[in-house]
């Protein structure tokens, strides 16, 4: 059951024609762009806050409040921003005051400890069918903490009936569900709004990593947007004979193959009829003895008929993954232009810190992809892939060297003394080195390179805009007997422990960071790249985000990502910092910066109204690591 509790009567502005924000990445296919130009480099300056709203939840979602965060970007539809809190209540504001105007309570269980307590927004869906006043004529489908998808009625928060049992559709039947009741952790569920073509509403899941080698399938499904029925399903993980890739797989160990999920947003193309998946590491994550071979489709970027939800094409961007780098980006549909031809295209983004470009009709590199040897020396039972992918274009904008001593970096020379020594007695072998029982320096980190935060792209200036982190992880792999009495050492304090059941190792994991809490190398930690694509080179790199105690733009570790606008505007929060934003396209120059009452762990977004063009960020912080808020909060130039 559901509750939709309207808002007390408010003096609201008439209609008026909007422009903007339809879907979680600007458009269906993720560009992050905004053909809007009221604001420009010249007047950006001049921002000032038009209104501000608040949900009213400070980390209520879920029984641990650190996994609960408000990372929500709204969408626009009728004159009204909808999004999600980050215990899945689904609200509506006015966009031109703020005002609530509805708030639908999605009921999700407040009793359990979610493996990622966070939602990034919803869908929408208008059913052109139907008179524009008619009941369920906009609906807005959103996921719960708890497993089941909703689809609203956008003029007024109520459940649409016609949809699986009464406006919701269970997402925990068919996926191998390993919840009983009576257990505290839930780790199946959506953080992703959904995907939306020709009358489908296409999700994929998020799993909670690192468990065991048996866990939830990663299975994508298409359901009619209308009565909630599924119409296909594409699981990652070949369970079929006649699968092009199952050949590929040992069968022994195809009987427990787990996730390989899309926790990231999909993308499609209208034109092409086409979903484009990101997927991520079967699991567990950080040994793959159980699942030996390359792991096709898990770490790829898949194309499905939107109809059938066939297999298109599909391009692996990490082999055998030992490292936890999902791809967690949203595919940008983009068409780049290339030796003189425009050319449709998927630009994926990585934890690798990697752009890799396709032609999204059949899958081609357009710039080439090479196969280079990386380190092998795995424990015992491991076999990892010889080779690795790497795009001979764009180059790398994170770094993925080995750690030295020479890396080491603090805000005092004690600080570094203790850094240099702890570098000294870890392993480090650059990007794609194996876990070991040693600790091991891991960079790019699991955090990445990019994560869901995604890229910006501007067409007219074949520019991709990239947020990416230089933080490197500590990981060791620990004997399954040894496991219980080290996590309750006591010498691992801020230690992310995981069982990886059904392997010989159980995990340790932990950011590199010093007693201080900032980064044990060389900043910058968190960059902000302009990529030419059209010539596959950076055309800028900065620091993004001032350092705690010093207060210097040095670039602190971020979550969210960048939006462009045609005006020539780069606009992000993201960084730890608790600021926002906005930079010159062109240069890079930072042209305006603004304190948010909490962290902006969220992607903007930005809309016209009445010749009004406003820019809206989620202020909700990062968990333990940012302020806390429960802010949504718009800038306009003055009036």
């Amino acid at each position: 059951m559901s509750t939709c509790v309207m808002a007390g009567a408010v003096a609201e502005p008439g209609p008026a024609p909007d422009s903007g924000w339809r879907a979680y990445g600007g458009d269906a296919g993720g560009t992050r762009y905004s053909a809007l130009t009221e604001i420009t480099p010249a007047n950006v300056a001049a921002l000032e806050v038009a209104w501000t709203f608040r949900t009213g939840e400070l980390g209520q979602g879920v029984k641990d409040w650190t996994r609960s965060a408000f990372e929500a970007t709204p969408i626009l539809y009728d004159g009204t921003l909808y999004l999600t809190t980050s215990s899945t209540d689904v609200v509506a504001v006015n966009a031109v005051t703020g005002k609530l105007r509805w708030r639908h309570l999605s009921e999700s269980r407040k009793d359990l400890r979610y493996s990622d307590g966070v939602s990034r927004g919803v869908s929408l869906w208008v059913d052109e069918t139907t008179p524009g006043e008619s009941v369920c004529h906009g609906r807005i489908y959103a996921p719960t903490l708890d497993g089941r998808l909703l689809a609203l009625d956008a003029a007024t928060g109520k459940p649409c009936d016609d949809f699986g049992g009464h406006g919701a559709v269970n997402l925990l039947l068919d996926i191998r569900s390993q919840f009983k009741e009576g257990d505290e952790w839930r780790d199946y569920l959506v953080t992703s709004p959904p995907a939306v073509l020709d009358g489908k509403v296409i999700v994929g899941s998020s799993i909670g990593d690192n468990r065991a080698v048996l866990e939830e399938l990663g299975t994508v499904r298409a359901y009619d947007a209308r009565s909630g029925k599924l119409l296909w399903s594409w699981d990652p993980i070949p369970r079929d004979p006649s699968n092009l890739v199952y050949k590929e797989w040992n069968p022994d160990s195809l009987k427990t193959a787990s996730a390989a999920n899309a926790w990231a947003p999909l993308s499609v193309d209208s034109e092409r009829h086409l979903v484009f998946v990101p997927t991520g590491s079967a699991s567990p994550d950080f040994f793959g003895g159980e699942r030996p071979g390359d792991n096709r489709w898990a770490n790829s970027v898949v194309a499905l008929d939107g109809e059938t939800g066939q297999l298109r094409w599909g391009q692996q961007l990490v082999h055998h993954d030992l490292w936890d780098y999902d791809v967690a980006s949203q595919p940008t549909v983009a068409d780049v232009v290339h030796d003189g031809k425009r050319i449709p295209a998927i630009i994926q983004a990585t934890k690798t810190g990697f752009l890799f470009t396709f032609d999204r009709e059949t899958g081609a590199p357009i710039f080439p992809v090479v196969e280079r040897a990386v380190p092998q020396d795995a424990v015992p039972g491991e076999h990892p892939s010889p080779t690795q992918p790497f795009p001979v274009a764009p180059p790398a904008l994170t770094r993925q060297a080995p750690v030295t001593a020479d890396d080491a970096w603090g805000l005092a020379w004690f600080d570094t003394r203790a850094c240099r020594k702890r570098i000294e007695s870890y392993r480090s072998e650059g990007i794609f080195q194996p876990p070991s029982l040693k600790d091991s320096l891991m960079q790019p980190g699991n955090a990445g390179g990019s994560n869901w935060g995604g890229i910006a792209f501007d067409a007219k200036r074949q520019v991709a805009v990239a947020l990416t982190m230089n933080l490197p992880f500590v990981v060791a792999l620990i004997p399954r007997a040894d496991l219980r009495s080290e996590r309750e050492s006591g010498k691992y304090p801020d230690a992310e422990f995981a069982r990886q059941t059904g392997t010989p190792y159980g995990m340790r994991r932990e950011a590199f960071k010093s007693g201080l809490g900032i980064p044990c190398v060389k900043p910058p930690w968190g960059v902000l790249s302009a990529v030419d694509m059209a010539r596959g080179t950076i055309k800028w790199q900065i620091p993004l985000g001032d350092t705690p105690y010093i207060h210097v733009n040095l670039g602190m570790p971020a979550i969210g990502g960048p939006i462009v606008s045609a005006s020539g505007l780069v606009f992000i929060a993201a960084s730890l910092d608790d600021r926002m934003r906005a930079f010159d396209t062109d240069t890079g120059k930072l042209l305006w910066e603004v304190k948010l009452p909490a962290g902006g762990q969220a992607t903007p977004m930005t809309y016209s109204i009445g010749g009004r063009q406003y820019l809206v960020i989620a202020a909700g912080g990062y968990k333990s690591d940012s302020t806390r808020g429960d802010y949504l909060v718009a800038y306009a130039l003055p009036r």
